[in-house]
């Protein structure tokens, strides 16, 4: 994102043979998308770009007047950086404006603050900030890829919305008022997210047991129920641990791989605007450390330090401003071996009784290991959630029991004739 401090005008006119996406309107919602997917549908031949360029121009006129609708109800830094962010926004609307223009078509002088605007700045300033900035940081995020693949936009652009989102999330984690200590606190509670397992493997084997668990004693129960052979009985086991294994195993390959190629190419796509405008993503990257509370000329100081090292610049980038950490993108392969595995251990518990024996001994064994399987899988994902583990067991035992006792109802309505 271009923080405004540098030259609109020569921005303007580069922007118009760069590529970006479509629109949006923080905190309006479905009158950013919206209103230009509402344009361009009613359009059409070369009105169809008039109409989006036009709808495009009103929704960032609106955002901007957000912006300085929230600056009017806050004070100090963080005053700045809405009408920081609101300067970005009018530079996006000179940009379609210009756009307009070159088409031969007249640009629309700017209207009226809309309903929501006005509401959201009224109670910004009667009551504070910090009672709208959900509220518009929720708006931003659903809005924050809209300029992706729009040959319209520049690239500039559709980094300065991913961006927004995440300054007014700092923002409001902060309060926009952390001096050092409070910088420290903050760090210190969102060091919990640090702890989440990006690789995949974790969650996988942990829903991996959890699944196999219930699905494959609900498959045997379901079997026991309906009178079938221990042989019957087994073979279904074994089946359903097998197909629930490599089901699962691909099933997270295929979803960790897509995700670790969405964050690939989000950091491709920082790494191209650090070596367009280092400039700009220094400026963005100094507002993001004014938004965690750091005094602006330490925060441009340490900014521009950062960015003159290419790697440190997007490791940097990718982490304050993508969330993401580039050496811990997920592992596909360690997901899928981790599922495998962890659904075959959790499958394996109700079929293990019948390896040795049959009747009503195999069948009580294999109720008692899946429900003491059931009880700590619930209480571990209780102690790694900071849950009550005896709540978390009951809760999980409930739901896995039950699901098993309704499958053996329906075995042994079935088995026996009933219907």
């Amino acid at each position: 994102m271009s923080i405004p401090t540098r030259d609109t005008e020569a921005q303007d006119t580069e922007a118009q043979d760069t590529e970006a996406q479509d629109t949006k309107a923080p905190g309006t919602g479905a009158s950013g998308a919206g209103a230009v997917d509402t344009a361009v549908a009613g359009a059409g031949g070369g009105g169809q770009s008039a109409a989006r360029f036009r709808a495009a121009l009103d929704a960032e006129r609106r955002s901007a007047a957000l912006y300085r609708g929230l600056a009017a109800g806050a004070d100090g830094d963080r005053r700045q950086i809405f009408l920081e962010l609101a300067a970005v926004e009018e530079r996006h609307a000179s940009h379609w404006a210009g756009k307009l223009a070159a088409l031969g078509e007249p640009v629309p002088e700017p209207g009226g603050v809309d309903l929501r605007t006005r509401l959201l700045s009224w109670l910004a300033r009667r009551f504070s900030v910090d009672a709208v900035l959900p509220l518009v940081e929720r708006a931003e995020r659903a809005d924050a890829g809209l300029y992706e693949g729009d040959p319209d936009a520049t690239a500039g652009m559709a980094a300065d919305e991913r961006s927004h989102a995440r300054v007014l999330s700092r923002l409001r984690e902060d309060g926009g008022r952390a001096g050092p200590a409070e910088g420290g606190r903050g760090i210190a509670r969102r060091e919990r997210w640090h702890r989440s397992d990006r690789s995949g493997a974790l969650r996988a084997a942990v829903f991996g047991v959890n699944d196999g668990l219930v699905s494959n004693a609900s498959l045997v129960m379901g079997f026991a129920g309906a009178g079938a052979a221990r042989t019957a009985v087994l073979f279904a086991g074994v089946a359903g641990l097998l197909a629930g294994a490599f089901s699962m195993a691909a099933g997270e390959y295929v979803s960790v791989r897509s995700q670790r190629e969405s964050y690939e190419r989000e950091i491709a796509l920082e790494a191209e605007e650090l070596r367009e405008d280092p400039e700009g993503e220094a400026e963005e990257l100094a507002l993001i450390y004014r938004a965690k509370g750091m005094p602006a000329e330490e925060a441009e100081r340490v900014a521009a330090t950062i960015i003159k090292n290419p790697d440190t610049a997007l490791e940097t980038m990718a982490r304050e401003e993508l969330g993401l950490d580039p050496e811990e993108l997920g592992s596909p392969w360690s997901a899928a071996v981790s599922s495998l595995f962890a659904f075959a251990l959790g499958a394996l518990v109700v079929v293990l009784p019948f390896l040795f024996g049959g009747g009503t001994a195999a069948l009580v064994t294999a109720v008692v290991l899946a429900a003491a399987a059931l009880f700590t899988v619930g209480a571990v994902l209780g102690l790694v959630n900071g849950k009550a583990p005896l709540r978390g067991g009951a809760r999980q035992l409930l739901v896995g029991g039950g699901a098993a006792i309704i499958v053996y109802g329906i075995g042994h309505v079935i088995g026996h004739g009933a219907v």
